[in-house]
């Protein structure tokens, strides 16, 4: 029936419909547009140094860097880098907020703790609608100020800090007290300065600097002790590094104290009958001890006299057997 059926189709009919099978078959399949990946925004990311005077800014003061980005999209983040004489100090992020005409803002801080010249970068980390930008680095110069006796706060507990690093003994706490003023006088000694406890601004830039530590004489010795005459000091250095450096008054030109290498032999602690205040003897009579009087030049019958204040930590700080150098 069904072949009797598509017999009685007419002849034109049939050939209609095998024609548009075929030119079905043979038309191509229809394709799906093809997706052209949208090319980022081009950034531009600018900076500038703030609470500059004349290209400097105080030491131990918060130097801002100010940017800007444009344009402004959601979730951008610029890596500010800074420098410290050339070479890389730290790097950090910063989140950029809408500003004002379409564009974006973001600050950072850098404390200036040490001396010397300093530098920043911003470079904007590029994402899938922004693309990468960096700016070149901003130089900035450092200022000092004199310290003095009796002065407080943040720069005098940084130059605290400073002058231990270098190996100087000023003891804790925020002021300029009388321990800071003796490791202040300890620095001008060992780099031939006239000798006083006043810390003007170019020393405090030596000290923030790195600068006028005391260069070890016997750099093998392990823990010793140095005691270089013509700057009238004790160094106490392990190996190449001095740890600890006192301001002293050794023996006066018609009792000089004797000079050559030794071994501490004998402690005497507290005051003895000549007014030595805890004695650590190295040869016969000679010894390291605390006096009432300690002047900026030789004066001692041949001792190598210590401030009262000091000797106490310089006793605990010297061993029986240990290497002491008088030169």
């Amino acid at each position: 029936m069904v072949a009797a059926a598509f017999l009685a189709l007419p002849a034109g009919a049939s050939a209609q419909g095998l024609s548009a099978r075929a030119a079905a078959a043979a038309a191509p399949a229809a394709t799906a547009p093809a997706t052209v990946s949208a090319k980022p925004a081009k950034a531009t990311v600018k900076i500038r140094i703030g609470h500059l005077h004349n290209g400097r800014a105080p030491i131990f003061s918060r130097v801002p860097v100010i940017g800007t980005v444009t344009p402004f999209v959601p979730g951008q983040v610029v890596k500010v880098t800074y420098f410290l004489n050339g070479h890389k100090l730290v790097t950090k992020k910063a989140q950029v907020r809408k500003g004002k005409g379409g564009g974006g803002v973001f600050r950072s801080k850098l404390r200036l703790r040490r001396g010397g010249k300093y530098a920043a970068s911003a470079r904007h980390v590029a994402n899938r609608r922004l693309g990468g930008d960096r700016t070149v680095r901003k130089s900035w110069k450092v200022s000092y100020e004199s310290l003095g006796s009796g002065e407080c706060g943040r720069v005098v507990r940084g130059f605290r800090r400073a002058l231990n690093d270098l190996g100087y003994v000023p003891g804790g706490g925020h002021c300029f007290n009388g321990k800071m003023g003796r490791a202040v006088l300890a620095f001008r000694k060992v780099n031939g300065m006239s000798r006083n406890e006043h810390a003007g601004k170019g020393l405090v830039k030596q000290v923030f600097s790195g600068k006028g530590g005391y260069h070890v004489q016997h750099p093998h010795a392990g823990e010793h002790v140095e005691a270089p005459l013509s700057k009238q000091v004790i160094v106490f250095a392990k190996d190449d590094k001095p740890f600890a450096i006192y301001p002293i008054s050794s023996g006066k030109p018609s009792t000089p104290t004797i000079q050559g290498h030794f071994n501490f032999y004998l402690s005497q602690p507290g005051y003895n009958a000549e007014g030595m205040y805890y004695s650590r003897y190295f040869y016969g009579g000679y010894a390291i001890h605390g006096y009432h009087s300690v002047p900026d030049y030789p004066a001692s019958h041949g001792c190598l006299r210590t401030y009262i204040a000091d000797q106490p930590e310089i006793y605990d700080k010297i061993f029986i057997g240990e290497d002491i150098w008088v030169f």
